[in-house]
Formats: C-alpha cells, sequence, structure tokens
C-alpha cells in the first residue's frame, strides 16, 4: 500500500512540473500577443508568441523575432520574467513565495521541490531552495555590475538594463540579447567579440549557472576541500572542464585564425563554453569550419548539469556512459569511478536519456530538412540547439515555416521536460536500489 501511495506522490510531482511549464509557456504567450508586447503596436501571431515563449522559459534563445527591435520594454521584460522563472524552475520559484508568504511547506510539496532540483534526499530542501534562490539574485546582480560600466559607455542609462538583462540571460543559459536594432537584426554579442569583460563576465555567469544547485552547495559547504565533494559534484566539474577546454584547444587551431591572439583566445574559449545551453555567440558561427560546427552539435546535446538552468543530455549522462564504455573495455563486470561502483540503473538511465535525445534531434532534423528544402547538416545544428536548449543557429531559424517552428517548439519543450521525466524515473529505481552503492545518486538526464 505504501508503495502504490509513494508512487502517485512522484507521479503527482511530475504531472505539477510538466504541467507548470505549459502553463508558464501559454500565459507568456498570450501576453506577447498583446499590441503593447511589439515596438511596432501590433498583435503578434500566435505561433510567433508561442515560439518566443516556449524559448524563453525552456531558456533555449532560439527567436524568430529579433528581440532587441521588435519587442517594446514590456515584451522584452515578460520574456526576462519567462527566462527567470524557466532558469531557476517553476516549482522553484512558486516553492520560493510560498516560504516569503510564511506558508508551511508540506511533505509533498518538499517531495516536489526535491524532484525540481535532483536533490538526494527531502531532508533539507528547504533551505537549499532558499540557498538557491538567493545566490542567482546574488549571482545575477553581481555579472550586472561588472558589465554595466561597458554597456552605460555604449548606451548611457539603457546600459543598466542592457547589463540587467544579459547577466540574467547568461546566468539562466537562455542565450537571448536584446542588442539587435532595425539595420542589424540577431547579433547576440558579436559586437564584443574582443571586449574581455563581457566575455569573461558572460562566461563565468554560463558556467556557474550549468554547473548545478547541489554542486554550488558542494562548493560552498566544502570550500576548497575537492576530496569533500559529493561523487556527482567531482564528476560535473571534471567533466565541464574537458568540455570547456578541449573544444576550445580545437576551435583555437581550426578557426579564428584572422583574429589578434588575445580575441583569438576569447573567441574560443567563448564559443566553446556558449554550446553548453547558453546561445549566445561572438563569432561567425556559419563561418567556421564543418568540423567545428560539429563538435558544436556534440556539446549542444550534452548541455549542463542536473539541477541547473541548463538543459541537454547533462554532463553525468555523458560521464556516465564513457565510464560505462571503459568498464566495457577492461572487461569489469561494474562501472566504477574512483574506486567506487555506479549503480546499473544509473547507467541504465544514461543510456535511456542519450538515444532519446539522438532521436529527437535526429528525427527532427530530418523532418525539416525535408519540409523547409535545406541542407540536413544545417536542419541538425538548429535541431540540437533546440533539443539541447541551446538557442544557437546558423540563421535560418526566422525563415522557418509553422511547420518547422511547431517541430522546434516541441524539442524545446521535451528537452526542458522530457528528460525530468527520466530524472523521477532514476530517483525512483536509486531510492529501491540499496544504500550500500557510493554513487547511487547520481543523476542523469
Amino acid at each position: 500500500m505504501s508503495e502504490i501511495t509513494h508512487r502517485k506522490k512522484r507521479l503527482s510531482s511530475f504531472k505539477l512540473i510538466v504541467l507548470g511549464f505549459a502553463g508558464v509557456i501559454l500565459l507568456g504567450a498570450l501576453i506577447l500577443m498583446l499590441p503593447f508586447s511589439s515596438t511596432a503596436g501590433v498583435v503578434t501571431p500566435f505561433h510567433e508568441a508561442l515560439f518566443t515563449s516556449t524559448s524563453a522559459v525552456c531558456v533555449t534563445g532560439l527567436v524568430v523575432q529579433d528581440t532587441g527591435s521588435y519587442w517594446s520594454a514590456f515584451g522584452q521584460t515578460v520574456i526576462l520574467l519567462m527566462i527567470q522563472i524557466g532558469g531557476l524552475g517553476v516549482v522553484t520559484v512558486a516553492a520560493f513565495f510560498a516560504m516569503l508568504s510564511g506558508r508551511k511547506i508540506s511533505l509533498m510539496q518538499r517531495s516536489t521541490m526535491q524532484d525540481a532540483i535532483s536533490a538526494p534526499k527531502v531532508g533539507g530542501i528547504v533551505r537549499l531552495t532558499r540557498f538557491i534562490v538567493r545566490g542567482t539574485f546574488l549571482i545575477e546582480l553581481i555579472g550586472m555590475i561588472v558589465m554595466l560600466p561597458t554597456f552605460c559607455g555604449n548606451f548611457g542609462i539603457k546600459g543598466i538594463w542592457m547589463a540587467a538583462f544579459h547577466s540574467i540571460s547568461a546566468f539562466c543559459n537562455a542565450g537571448f540579447d536584446i542588442l539587435g536594432t532595425a539595420e542589424n537584426k540577431y547579433p547576440s554579442l558579436t559586437g564584443y567579440i574582443g571586449e574581455p569583460t563581457i566575455n569573461i563576465a558572460i562566461m563565468l555567469l554560463i558556467i556557474v549557472g550549468g554547473i548545478g544547485f547541489l554542486t554550488w552547495d558542494d562548493i560552498y559547504t566544502n570550500k576548497w576541500h575537492f576530496k569533500k565533494y559529493r561523487m556527482q559534484s567531482k564528476v560535473i566539474l571534471v567533466t565541464t572542464a574537458i568540455l570547456i577546454i578541449a573544444p576550445a584547444v580545437f576551435f583555437f587551431f581550426c578557426d579564428f585564425t584572422g583574429l589578434p591572439l588575445a580575441e583569438r583566445i576569447l573567441a574560443s574559449l567563448f564559443q566553446s563554453v556558449t554550446p553548453r545551453t547558453a546561445g549566445f555567440n561572438t563569432a561567425d558561427l556559419p563561418a567556421m569550419t564543418g568540423s567545428s560546427k560539429a563538435i558544436m552539435i556534440l556539446l549542444m546535446l550534452v548541455g549542463g548539469s542536473p539541477g541547473s538552468t541548463a538543459g541537454g543530455m547533462k554532463t553525468t549522462t555523458l560521464a556516465v556512459l564513457i565510464l560505462s564504455a571503459f568498464s566495457v573495455c577492461c572487461k569489469k563486470d561494474d562501472v566504477e569511478v574512483c574506486g567506487r561502483r555506479i549503480d546499473g540503473s544509473a547507467v541504465k538511465n544514461a543510456a535511456a536519456v542519450a538515444v532519446m535525445y539522438f532521436l529527437l534531434f535526429f528525427v527532427g532534423g530530418i523532418v525539416i530538412s525535408t519540409a523547409e528544402g535545406l541542407p540536413l547538416s544545417t536542419c541538425l545544428y538548429e535541431t540540437a540547439s533546440a533539443v539541447g536548449t541551446v538557442g544557437l543557429t546558423l540563421g535560418i531559424t526566422p525563415q522557418l515555416g509553422v511547420l518547422s517552428q511547431l517541430i522546434l517548439i516541441v524539442l524545446m519543450y521535451l528537452g526542458r521536460v522530457g528528460g525530468l521525466t527520466l530524472i523521477y524515473a532514476a530517483i525512483s529505481n536509486k531510492n529501491q536500489s540499496g544504500a550500500k552503492l557510493p554513487l547511487e545518486n547520481i543523476t542523469v538526464g
């Protein structure tokens, strides 16, 4: 009987999160349709408003209308609020407001909060949620202050809004920018390719937002004592470092050869960090080599880490799959890291998550390529960006037909919410696997 009750609670948590995301997306789309949401004062077609709303709540960054020139100050504010809600998570935001109002958080609500941020246990979940929200606002404020002199120098008093918008967008790994004008649409951060302050600030915000809230807690609690970190935090930090450094070295030698050394280093690092679900770019992406684009597709599919503002398969999924492959090559019965065994259910879940993302990415690319008559490689770049909730594009998004836009909407939603289904399955399996496995709390998907 208790097992049935437990399953119902898990299902209720899942439904709440899925419907919560859908509700915010729909509400945002209806608001963005209003005439005062656009600079021209016209009603935005529903499919365009829905695309923008989905992209914002799913912290993707793909757009069919230039954010800076098409949307009014009100529309941009609505988009920013949706980015913030999508980055933190609907449940986390709702729980924080409940705490502010002084309401008591029930056990069921705590369980839902646990699922939403991929926490290993219910105990201390209220403290962790409060820590996450406060930490988020503090980091975004610091990012805003750092970028303020540069943006104010370029835009005057409007630079305050610019700094705030891009700080939140970067931390939430959304990739929305408001630098576009009627004459220069969809520029992203290409005008700041050699500006170290903006580059470094955006990169750090992306990385901090993408490593996961539990990793924050480990760093905050244990400081520089790496050995005391949770095994999951160790895996996340090591995998993240490799996924930043290795592609950056490749980009440095294969792209940007015409830039001065300092700009070349910044461009290589930035284009290595941003595919991890952030969506900003400082370089001309279509001009990059085919090999570099292929690497960026893989980075987009991997994404960030569990319980973070980022999307994608997650770094832990990649790490578990690679460790599993090594165990097979070494003819070992168990998957191990640092002498500790990874639960078999985590390996199965990692494989399921990877298959799901690759199928969505590949099938979506084929359908869009067929519908639009575009090269498959270009469309695969687009679908990888959508399902990984990244936001990078080779420039085809605004020209896509309604069918292709709807496909991207579905991919963005599944990329953000579909992975949660597998997270809950992993947590459920974990709780049945026994406490003797040191890595039983590795979260994938």
